[in-house]
């Protein structure tokens, strides 16, 4: 469905994408059209142990003209709340047929049935449901978060597994006095067993360098809900009649190293990192890498438990937005914030990538020519930049932010530099007040004073 309100072209433009229409600016749009005469508008996600995260708006009342508008807005707003804070069953507070059109959307034949399976049979393994109330009528918020982090004390673990390496560090006091990478191929791996031979494997290395273990933290891509792995790409060869033993993987851990564990997905980690770098909260991290990961620290230091997944959060709202692969919707942050976005503006920058080249070689190539001043290549990273900053906006909107970590792959050499300066411009042209509040960092050496190793061992209180 396409928005009844007109989508606003951006001040800034991408140089390589003259269509993007960025959520941001139709979301204040809307919000300042609808505020006047509103009608409230409540939405409350209900995910794992009973926590319950609430959004507030106004939407236009029935009976207006711009009534069928809030059918766009709606939608969007929930698309991106599922996909930052998580839930299975969704209360709408408001006109009953946001909730028919909403309910319609995420059935099993609905445009949306991609999240609707994802976060109900696969993230908290019960039907996703939308439920019609009055505003009222809707659940209150009960959602505190974990101080989990920070604990220095003792001789820890800390481990990353990646896609393509598994790092682990012995940790003693908070500072690091062994660590190791050691190459693998997770996703190529169906039998459980692999992946626990080789984490345990990792872990005996590591607490054989100190004179005890304490405690073990760790983090890797996906979705973790009480040390479980719901969801995870290095797990996607495991056949789903087997994915029960994956999920129990970090508990037999556990056990087997006779020390308590703690494993959350790597941005929250990577977030958690700069916080205790900086000494400061309200921070979100966001990594750009071969798909875009994130993860958030609050104003009170804690780690809400949400997903974070804002790789398929929507950023764009073009009609012509590139369609994410996964999950077939428009527009989806992987797009315009991770390797996929350089890729897919290389065309337009007249640089062809080599098909035989993997992801990781392809990026090489692209940023080798960014390195050497080539036109196309610093547009692509001018227009990421631009991505950026309008993004920044919007996710804004939906978490109370202090302070942006910007990270990963493609933050290296000068696409960093591009990157940082386009997020400022489009910040300090649209946004001045999100340009005075949020400070925005590249990883420096006050950054990397706390790094992910030992970031993750400091998870487990003793």
């Amino acid at each position: 469905m396409m928005p009844s309100l007109p989508l606003i072209p951006p001040r800034i433009r991408p140089p390589l994408d003259e269509s993007f229409r960025p959520a941001a600016l139709y979301h204040r749009a809307f919000q300042a059209a609808a505020a006047p005469q509103g009608s409230p508008l409540v939405i409350v996600l209900e995910r794992s142990e009973n926590e319950f995260s609430r959004y507030e708006t106004r939407i236009f009342p029935p009976g207006h003209p711009n009534f069928e508008a809030n059918f766009h807005f709606v939608e969007r707003t929930v698309k991106f709340l599922l996909w930052q804070r998580g839930g299975y069953r969704l209360y709408v507070g408001g006109p009953p047929s946001i909730a028919d059109d909403l309910r319609r959307r995420y059935s099993s034949t609905g445009e949306r049935q991609f999240d609707a399976r994802f976060m109900g049979e696969l993230v908290y393994e019960k039907p996703f449901e939308v439920i019609s109330c009055k505003a009222e009528e809707t659940p209150a918020t009960r959602e505190t978060g974990k101080l989990l982090g920070r604990h220095l004390e003792g001789c820890r673990i800390g481990f990353d597994l990646g896609a393509s390496d598994r790092k682990v560090s012995a940790v003693v006091d908070g500072v690091p006095v062994y660590s190791e990478e050691v190459i693998w191929e997770p996703r190529k791996h169906a039998n459980p067993e692999y992946h626990y031979r080789e984490i345990l494997t990792a872990l005996k290395t590591a607490a054989g360098k100190m004179p005890r273990l304490d405690a073990i933290g760790g983090s890797s891509a996906g979705i973790y809900i009480n040390n479980r792995p719901m969801v995870a790409s290095l797990f996607r060869s495991v056949p789903p009649e087997r994915y029960g033993e994956i999920k129990s993987l970090f508990l037999r851990l556990s056990e087997a190293m006779r020390a308590p564990l703690e494993v959350i997905n790597d941005g929250d980690v990577t977030a958690l990192a700069g916080s205790m770098s900086i000494g400061e909260n309200g921070i979100l991290g966001i990594a750009l890498g071969s798909s875009q990961a994130a993860g958030y620290v609050n104003l009170e230091g804690r780690l809400m438990g949400w997903l974070s997944e804002l790789a398929f959060a929507p950023v764009d709202y073009s009609p012509h937005a590139p369609i994410e692969e996964w999950s077939g919707d428009r527009g989806c942050g992987a797009s315009y914030l991770s390797q996929q976005c350089v890729f897919r503006l290389a065309p337009e920058a007249g640089i062809e990538i080599p098909a035989h080249l993997t992801d990781a070689e392809k990026l090489s190539f692209v940023q080798e020519k960014l390195e050497a001043g080539h036109e196309g290549a610093v547009k692509i990273w001018q227009s990421m930049g631009v991505y950026l900053g309008y993004s920044l906006a919007h996710y804004a909107d939906f978490y109370d932010i202090q302070h942006v970590l910007i990270l990963g792959r493609c933050t290296s050499g000068r696409g960093g530099e591009l990157l940082f300066e386009g997020a400022r411009q489009v910040l300090k042209a649209e946004f001045p007040e999100l340009f005075e509040r949020i400070g925005l960092h590249l990883p420096d050496e006050k950054i990397r004073r706390v790094g992910q190793a030992v970031a993750a061992a400091s998870l487990p209180a003793l």
